[in-house]
């Protein structure tokens, strides 16, 4: 029995509906995580690009785009058990160039930007009270990394009661393999993961 197969006898991988009021979430494309400079970047050129097409186009066509980005006051860094693991995460600084978003993105004045203290861009933070004050049913997620904080905001956007569409050349990660691998998982389990041009054609149809 193929590894397909199974997924499909289970019921996984089925179509999410798509709505009429979408949002878009760009995940933690700051410096820190798109400067090769910095150890806890990966390359996101491309990326990005693409990730600024659908914000372009979403905010013509007036719908919410949100970045989220990872900053730590320095008298957080020593009791957080999550930088204890990922120890290279505490030169995430509040006020640093680390956790600004990267120009590349396009993004605007007018863009929320949310911070963040873990992967998940809805823990703690005030992304779910945005959201649902815009209205969005459809959340598009881009950004870094594909199997840390882009899988855990896909997975607790689900949970807030979101569909949700995952465009694979808007997301990077460092490393291929765990980048396939949680794209595959989201598929079966959490989104639709698609692609910047498919994006791009539902948002103009919308």
């Amino acid at each position: 029995m193929t590894q397909e197969t199974v997924y499909d006898g289970a019921g996984f991988g089925r179509a999410v509906p798509r709505g009429t009021r979408p949002g878009v979430v760009v995940v933690d494309f700051s410096y820190g995580f798109t400067d090769l400079r910095y150890p806890t970047a990966s390359d996101a050129a491309a990326q990005m690009a693409r990730t600024k097409e659908i914000c372009d186009l979403a905010r013509d066509k007036g719908f919410p785009v949100i970045f989220t980005t990872i900053a730590y006051h320095p008298g957080e860094v020593d009791k957080l058990p999550w930088l204890k693991k990922a120890t290279g995460m505490a030169a995430l600084i509040e006020g640093t160039r680390l956790v600004q978003i990267d120009a590349a993105t396009g993004i605007q004045p007018g863009d929320a930007i949310v911070t963040k203290k873990g992967a998940s861009s809805f823990f703690g933070s005030t992304l779910a009270a945005l959201l649902a004050g815009a209205g969005v049913d459809t959340l598009v997620v881009t950004g870094a990394t594909t199997s840390g904080c882009v899988r855990a905001t896909v997975v607790d956007a689900v949970q807030s009661g979101f569909n949700v569409l995952v465009p694979r050349d808007c997301c990077a990660d460092r490393a291929q393999a765990p980048h396939d691998a949680n794209l595959y998982d989201m598929q079966q389990k959490y989104a639709d993961v698609t692609d910047a041009a498919d994006v791009v054609a539902w948002l103009s149809s919308v």
